[in-house]
């Protein structure tokens, strides 16, 4: 058996020069040891590029180099991530623009992988797909990022007010809350024993002002004595342990008519929507990161336009939440990697989104992650599997696209957070894809489909036609619904369930006789058909379009769509019983009543359900009064 690893690690201070040993199986706690005492580019000997190929370098001289360990690569110092280990070569995707770099540079190792810095300054902010602040390089670089820079993810300097949750002497574990910082007016950051620490609190900082790096917590245990800080870091890939999955029984509200009434999402549940171009996949996930019910949303552009992510960086500060009529961005982080960024760093800007979005919700929150879009995130796996001349699959893209794609959506869920406290979090991922031509078979959308358990579809003729959002009710689905009935029906109805059933009745229906309609014309229609037609109209112009600009309708509480909906259902239920009886149609839809249907959404959600009773009222009056009227001039003849 090996006991020693070549090369040897040779690291410099100012007070001396030392050689270290080290056991294979001790590797990695030496170089984690090593890491937090001096800094990481005197741990090693350097390796030197050997060959570039775009994002992708290879070094040699490496021997020893750990998968996704993180590197500096050449005199720019730019930043990489191994991601294959040869005898004593490593390949290496480059995060930034190779240009300029050859071969015989210096690689410099880390001994850590690609992580990110959790802690307060992290809600409201902007990062690129590494994590780094896109406001402060703008300050030391311009409008564009310079090559090579380095920025702290978090504010060293910033000092936040600090409130200890626990006293000297207590025993902690992973997961327990060491105390609070109020990072902003929505959401208290809950600073945590970070994994793996466990013992005694020997002691603990008094209620003041840190910043990150400062001691707040000392803790005693197996391990020895263990120093908490404000924040800490966590490897992107690796995701963040807890207790237990637990099934989700409550729904994720976002303020969308179509999706919370007809294809619901759970939250800690995963959702996809797929769509060609110009049929509203940007702007539905900006519907959704807006007024989604969630504590706190991420939100990664990846490989989007640039103005798509200007207009999510423009909107986001000026919008309210509407529940607490707070800033928007109180509760918000953004992650922006557009389609002009390094396509190296568009490949991590998914993990890294994930990462952060898993911190918050072993704080016990609920937590909604936009991504935007996996497809352009599956065409940088495609890119750089290229040029690593692996064996292609599908459609040119690699052969584990249906592994990487369950990683990252089996990171969502409901869980049991670490820690004595009985506190459920919960991450839900909605990831949009963007399949050429709108071809659903195509390989990133078909193995979405496979993981996800809710599939918002986006129809191009739904679009064209203007009708948004342009989500098919006939070929979405959602396979929460079951688990979600007893929420509804004890939160917002008894008559959820049945209003449902029969709303996708009628348009299934509708459907059907639109076919009919195509091929013997409308006159083969008996009246009840005709009742069909106008009530399935009368849904999907008046309940399920729903506009993204207006400024009452761009949210609809769920109570306010479950009253639209039993109006509309109350009218068709009175114009069927009334054509049965003999009355015409063209009569009934001539009703006033009609009308403020049809204008009920912008009715403000304040007041609504009374507002609906009343209109269900002038429905029954209305009817009775054609009738009546009817019955008279029948009486008169």
């Amino acid at each position: 058996m090996q006991q020693l690893l070549s090369p040897r690690l040779i690291f410099h201070s100012k007070v001396e020069t030392r050689k270290l040993y080290f056991r294979r199986s001790q590797s990695r706690a030496a170089l984690q040891d090593i890491a937090e005492e001096l800094p990481v580019r005197y741990l090693f000997k350097p390796g030197k590029i050997a060959r570039i190929a775009g994002p992708v370098v290879v070094a040699r001289e490496m021997l020893g180099s750990l998968m996704y360990e993180l590197e500096w690569i050449g005199d720019a110092g730019l930043i990489g991530e191994v991601i294959r280990v040869e005898g004593d070569r490593a390949t290496i995707q480059v995060y930034e623009e190779t240009t300029g770099i050859k071969p015989g540079e210096k690689v410099e190792r880390t001994g850590k992988p690609l992580s990110v810095e959790l802690g307060p300054g992290i809600v409201g902010q902007t990062y690129d797909g590494i994590q780094r602040p896109l406001p402060v390089i703008r300050e030391l670089s311009g409008d564009f990022i310079e090559r090579g820079i380095t920025v702290t993810p978090l504010d060293r300097r910033k000092r936040w007010r600090f409130t200890p949750a626990q006293s000297e002497g207590a025993t902690v574990q992973a997961g327990d809350i060491l105390g609070t910082v109020k990072e902003s007016v929505l959401v208290e950051h809950k600073i945590l024993v970070p994994p793996g620490v466990s013992g005694t609190v020997k002691s603990i900082a008094s209620e003041g002002e840190y910043t990150v790096e400062d001691e707040i917590c000392l803790i005693t245990g197996r391990a020895g004595n263990t120093a908490a800080k404000l924040m800490h870091t966590w490897p992107v890939r690796t995701p963040r342990p807890f207790k237990r999955k637990v099934p989700s029984d409550t729904p994720l509200v976002t303020g969308q008519r179509i999706i919370d009434f007809l294809f619901p999402i759970a939250k800690g549940g995963t959702a996809a929507i797929p769509g060609g171009f110009g049929t509203g996949k940007t702007v539905m996930q900006h519907q959704l990161a807006q007024w989604a019910d969630a504590d706190v949303i991420v939100y990664v552009g990846c490989g989007e336009r640039g103005n798509e992510m200007a207009e999510v960086l423009e909107r986001f500060p000026e919008l309210k939440d509407p529940r607490s009529g707070q800033p928007l961005m109180a509760r918000t982080i953004l992650f922006a990697n557009t389609s002009n960024m390094p396509i190296a760093a568009r490949e991590a800007s998914v993990y890294t989104g994930m990462t952060v979005s898993e911190y918050f919700r072993d704080m016990g929150y609920d937590v909604a992650l936009m991504a935007d879009s996996t497809s352009r995130w599956a065409e940088a796996l495609r890119e750089i599997s290229g040029r690593l001349e692996e064996m292609p699959g599908e459609e040119g893209y690699p052969a584990y696209l249906a592994s990487r794609l369950a990683e990252f959506y089996e990171r969502a869920g409901r869980v049991e957070v670490l820690g004595s406290r009985p506190d459920l979090g919960s991450v839900s991922v909605v990831g949009a894809v963007s399949p050429p031509g709108s071809d659903f078979s195509e390989p990133v959308t078909q193995n979405t489909l496979r993981i996800v358990k809710v599939f918002w579809a986006l129809d191009k003729a739904l679009a064209e036609r203007r009708h948004f959002p342009a989500i098919s009710w006939l070929t979405s689905y959602s396979l929460y619904f079951d688990s979600l009935e007893r929420w509804y029906t004890g939160n917002v109805g008894k008559e959820w369930v049945e209003l449902r059933r029969e709303a996708m009745q009628i348009l299934q229906r509708d459907e059907e006789l639109r076919e009919i309609v195509m091929l013997v014309g409308p006159d083969a229609l008996s009246e009840s058909q005709r009742v069909t037609l106008e009530a399935a109209r009368m849904l999907k112009e008046d309940f399920l379009m729903q506009s993204a600009v207006h400024p009452t309708d761009s949210f609809c509480s769920i109570k306010k769509s479950f009253c639209m909906m039993k109006v509309i259902m109350s009218f068709y239920h009175a114009m069927s019983k009334a054509t049965e009886s003999g009355l015409p149609l063209q009569r009934i839809l001539e009703l006033p009543v009609k009308e403020e249907i049809s204008r009920m959404k912008i009715q403000p959600s304040e007041g609504f359900e009374s507002f609906a009773d009343e209109l269900i009222d002038r429905i029954d009056q209305q009817f009775s009064q054609l009738s009546s009227q009817l019955l008279a001039t029948a009486g008169v003849r």
